[in-house]
């Protein structure tokens, strides 16, 4: 029995009223439509209409595009479909999850990095706001995984670190900016990532923890954010054996499956252990941790009936959604399960008041961001009081990892001559190949003669100039890393360039050298001979303005590393 008047939905008896009539006039066909989240790709919005009409999806996501963009695609759909869509995107660290001209605010670990849980509530405001403003009503965060293995390349700072009480605070005041919003959340990646050091998108990965780890690690973080009454909770391809041979005792290991597609996982753990009475959603069903489990035609309805009311994206929609249509008419799955997804995914679109909005109300600025937040001219996305917000939480992150030589502040009073190498440059989710530009003009700014390596044009010949040659010509060498965490890569970690590394920091004894990394917090396990270094968490030209300023003495540090930034490594402090 789903419970429509509690925990997370709250409905009134007008809304309820609205769930059961709607479902009731629902055909098979409508009803199956619900149950697939879809990616919208094409831009042309009568197109993603014409998708709509072949199977009436029950939300949509994008990719990241311009605010004006995304939200004549959300307006024309809202007001075209027969029932309104849950239009969700990865609103992780601002605004910038959906709109490229929103505010790139913070990395997750960088909010955590403040000590200030007021980030984190205003990384869950300012997201939601410049998400709801082009017609977002679903976030798809906050990350509540646990940085416990280095070594990941996903979790690393999406995460609020490696101490499960912080991530529980910083998750719950992201979701409290966010419900002041009316968007929604969507807990990630249960039953939790960070414990493996593979990502998900590649292999199904694996929590290990015993059932009494995880009860008071991840269980405690799902456990009380459920209470504080998340909507959804997106279930990543993710096995926890522990718990799948607890529930199910007679389960052989071949039988353990990613927590996407386990009745163990989701209905025996998520469902009745931890009470959960939202909507339940998989990651992406195109990931191959996913893909791999079993066959396609088998593991849609099992997903379905192991209790996910909602597939994600897909790997081919007409596909997927026949086999789920054949798996019902031929009993493999109930229409009792279907109407279960059916009314909670109706009762959800409810309690954000979908079902009563008027054609042309989608996409709100005005009516709920915080008086102190608004813009005179009204503008929401980018806009200057945000910008100033991501200056403030950058200023408090940014985090002096060590400086046991002595070096810091620099500045072009004592070191004007810089030599200057970006490692991790390639373009990616987090500010790409901008870094350097956005690196060159602070320093240049700051008044530094720099001297940047280009490593496309990198030659063996460049590790064999003299000691005495880079002495003479050079006050510091600088090392700025955008080695950064992303979906479908083996490892987070600085690769350098050419046969011999010739851009690697074989200096280090001659000039006085320092490291900053934006990205990976883990950076001093690739530079251990680089005794000067710096965490910031995320690229933005926001934080590396700030990184320019403490480096030159002109702001103090005030960040603390919310991971061992030294991996535990021997003689990392020195």
């Amino acid at each position: 029995m789903i419970d429509l008047q509690g925990n997370p939905y709250y409905l009134d008896q007008d809304q309820c009223q609205w769930v059961n009539d709607r479902r009731k006039k629902m055909s098979l066909e409508e009803k199956l439509g619900q149950l697939f989240f879809v990616i919208g790709l094409e831009k042309d919005p009568q197109k993603l209409y014409e998708l709509y009409q072949k199977i009436p999806f029950g939300g949509i996501m994008y990719r990241p595009d311009y605010a004006a963009s995304i939200k004549e695609r959300n307006e024309y759909l809202q007001e075209h479909v027969d029932i309104p869509l849950l239009v969700a995107a990865n609103l992780e660290a601002g605004g910038i999850g959906i709109a490229v001209d929103g505010t790139s605010f913070a990395s997750q670990m960088e909010v955590a990095a403040t000590g200030d849980k007021e980030n984190a509530y205003l990384l869950g405001k300012v997201s939601a706001a410049e998400g709801k403003s082009v017609g977002v009503n679903l976030a798809f965060a906050p990350v509540c995984d646990i940085d416990r293995n280095w070594r990941n390349p996903i979790t690393n700072t999406r995460t609020y670190g490696s101490d499960p009480q912080v991530v529980l605070q910083m998750a719950g005041e992201y979701m409290r900016g966010c419900r002041e919003e009316n968007v929604a959340v969507s807990l990630k990646h249960f039953p939790g990532d960070g414990c493996d050091e593979r990502d998900q998108h590649l292999v199904t990965t694996v929590n290990d923890l015993s059932c009494e780890e995880w009860d008071s690690t991840y269980g405690h973080i799902y456990q009380e954010l459920i209470q504080q009454g998340a909507q959804t909770v997106m279930v990543g391809h993710i096995m926890q054996p522990a718990y799948s041979r607890r529930i199910r005792p007679e389960i052989r290991d071949e039988e353990i499956m990613p927590g996407s597609c386990s009745e163990e996982v989701v209905n025996g753990l998520l469902r009745e252990k931890l009470g959960f009475n939202g909507v339940v959603l998989t990651d992406a069903a195109n990931m191959l941790g996913y893909c791999g489990a079993m066959s396609r035609r088998e593991q849609i309805p099992a997903t379905i009936n192991a209790g996910c009311d909602m597939i994600l994206f897909g790997k081919n929609l007409e596909e997927d959604y026949s086999y789920l249509k054949a798996a019902v008419l031929n009993g493999v799955v109930s229409m009792e399960r279907i109407d279960q997804s059916v009314t909670r995914i109706l009762a959800l679109k409810a309690s954000l008041h979908l079902h009563d909005k008027k054609a042309g109300n989608w996409c709100r600025e005005e009516d709920r961001v915080r008086e102190d937040l608004k813009e005179e001219s009204g503008k929401i996305v980018g806009c200057e009081k945000f910008r100033k917000l991501a200056a403030r939480c950058a200023d408090q992150a940014i985090t002096l990892v060590k400086d046991t030589q002595h070096l810091l502040p620099v500045t072009p009073d004592t070191h004007r001559r810089v030599w200057l190498h970006i490692a991790g440059d390639q373009p990616g989710f987090a500010g790409g190949a901008k870094c350097k530009d956005w690196v060159l003009n602070a320093l240049t700014e700051a008044g530094f003669e720099v001297d940047y390596y280009d490593h496309e044009q990198a030659r063996i010949e460049d590790t064999m100039i003299a000691m005495e040659e880079i002495r003479q010509k050079y006050d510091v060498i600088m090392y700025f890393s955008n080695v950064i965490n992303a979906s479908y890569q083996t490892v987070a970690r600085i690769n350098w360039h050419g046969m011999v590394a010739e851009d690697g920091p074989y200096y280090v004894k001659e000039v006085p050298t320092l490291f900053v990394s934006f990205g990976n917090p883990y950076g001093y396990v690739d530079v251990p001979m680089i005794r000067t270094m710096i965490n910031a968490y995320h690229a933005s030209e926001t934080t590396v303005q700030a990184v320019v300023q403490k480096i030159t003495g002109k702001n103090p540090f005030r960040g603390i590393s919310p991971v061992d930034p030294f991996c535990g490594m021997f003689g990392a402090k020195l």
